[in-house]
């Protein structure tokens, strides 16, 4: 065992940062056991030193002023954890010119912008550590460029946002409401104030996108497959489809197929025979598919303070041992390994769940279906709850329409879709979901 510590310093002391903090400073000993040197926690940059902070600090590591990190040269390696691109991309280059290891988890800086900051760190001799950026907890990107280097990587399916599963949860298992279900998610510390990146399906597609260029070694923007959220749903939604043996999850999908890779994230109906059905609360799950191995499951806590810290923790560790400085250059991440085309999101073939509300009366369901029908896309199945009746001098009740559609390609049912929002008959708000047989 080294006696040398592993000089430490975290720039973002919020919610993963302090437990970052909590487990150096509380499990010293463990820790220093595993990574066969202390590792000494020697700066802490925040934005504000007065705000209060659940982990107690020892004096004169907390700082304001991250040129006291940048200049140390005693410092050996630094747990970034500023959200978003600007300034977290020009912090994270000054970091590593100035001959430091650095360990992150913005998945949406590595997102646009790690094929820039991965080729400056090898330049440097540095490494680039991201265990925490994708399903919190859970050791997936290890086992993507590590475990499963053995197979080319042939399918994704996961649940990446804990976020959005906690709120799913909450609203089908009590009965909340959609904006109960956000606020229950911030107070309990899983959402921002602004959750709109959780709920609108970026932080998922996010994070699909890191693993298909690691897994596939080809860079997709977000601006290249479906991506919707789960803002849009509500309750009636997860219930009609529990009624029909399916369970709705925000899910991201990378398959390969003929030689094209279809991608997207989006909720989707999912049978409840599918183990991704029964992933609750905050927990992510991922099935992975290698050509060599088959199916590999991975499923653990995907946000909160102590599971995201867990994995920086474990990046650290590797830094320590010199597992990390062994591994990254030689892993060539993030440089463009194959050419793959992206599939259309038009050929996209899968069946659709549609909720409509209808009014209820002679001739609508006709209207619907001849509209379906002129894009050749037939009905499995319908289901139509029986409204109570009203006085022919009164107006039309409405009433809710839930469609389950044989498989058919995406661009015949968005043309039909376009079609059905200009019918009279429906009213907003008019849901549609894939389905995920």
């Amino acid at each position: 065992m080294s006696s040398s510590p592993l000089n430490v310093a975290i720039i973002g002391m919020g919610t993963v940062g302090s437990g970052v903090a909590k487990i150096l400073l509380n499990r010293a000993e463990q820790m220093t056991l595993r990574a066969g040197r202390p590792l000494h926690l020697k700066r802490a940059v925040v934005r504000d030193i007065s705000r209060p902070r659940d982990v107690a600090l020892p004096p004169g590591i907390l700082t304001d002023d991250i040129e006291a990190v940048i200049n140390d040269s005693s410092i050996d390696v630094v747990i970034q954890l500023v959200g978003g691109i600007d300034p977290a991309y020009d912090i994270m280059l000054r970091v590593l010119e100035s001959g430091k290891d650095v360990i992150t988890a913005n998945k949406a800086l590595l997102c646009e912008k790690g094929e820039s900051l991965f080729q400056r760190a090898r330049e440097l001799d540095r490494c680039i550590c991201f265990e925490a950026a994708v399903a919190g907890g859970v050791p997936l990107i290890e086992t993507v460029t590590q475990a499963m280097s053995a197979n080319q990587i042939t399918s994704i399916e996961a649940i990446l946002n804990g976020t959005s599963n906690y709120i799913l949860t909450q609203m089908f298992s009590h009965n909340a409401s959609y904006e109960d279900a956000v606020q229950s998610a911030q107070e309990i510390g899983y959402a921002e104030a602004d959750p709109a990146m959780d709920v609108d399906g970026t932080d998922a597609a996010q994070k699909l996108g890191i693993l298909v260029q690691l897994a596939l070694g080809i860079k997709v923007g977000l601006d290249q497959f479906l991506r919707q959220g789960i803002d849009s749903l509500s309750l009636a939604d997860l219930q009609y489809a529990a009624e029909l043996g399916y369970t709705v999850k925000l899910l991201a999908v990378a398959k390969l197929l003929d030689g094209q890779l279809e991608m997207h994230a989006q909720p989707t109906l999912i049978r409840n025979d599918n183990p991704l059905a029964h992933v609750e609360d905050a927990y992510n799950k991922i099935a992975l598919e290698g050509d060599a191995v088959g199916k590999v499951w991975l499923s653990g806590m995907g946000a909160g303070q102590m599971a995201t810290a867990s994995a920086v923790v474990a990046n650290l560790i590797d830094v320590a041992v010199g597992r990390a400085a062994i591994t990254f250059p030689r892993l060539d991440l993030w440089n463009p390994r194959q050419e793959i085309k992206i599939m259309p999101r038009e050929e996209i073939s899968r069946r659709y769940f549609l909720r409509l509300n209808v009014e209820d009366r002679p001739h609508v369901l006709a209207d619907i279906t001849n509209v379906l029908g002129d894009h050749q896309i037939s009905i499995a199945s319908l289901v139509q709850h029986e409204a109570p009746e009203v006085d022919q001098t009164e107006d039309y009740s409405i009433v809710p329409l839930v469609i389950m559609t044989h498989r058919t390609t995406e661009g015949r049912f968005q043309a039909a879709s376009r079609e059905l929002d200009e019918l009279d008959c429906i009213r907003a708000p008019f849901v549609r979901m894939p389905v995920n047989d």
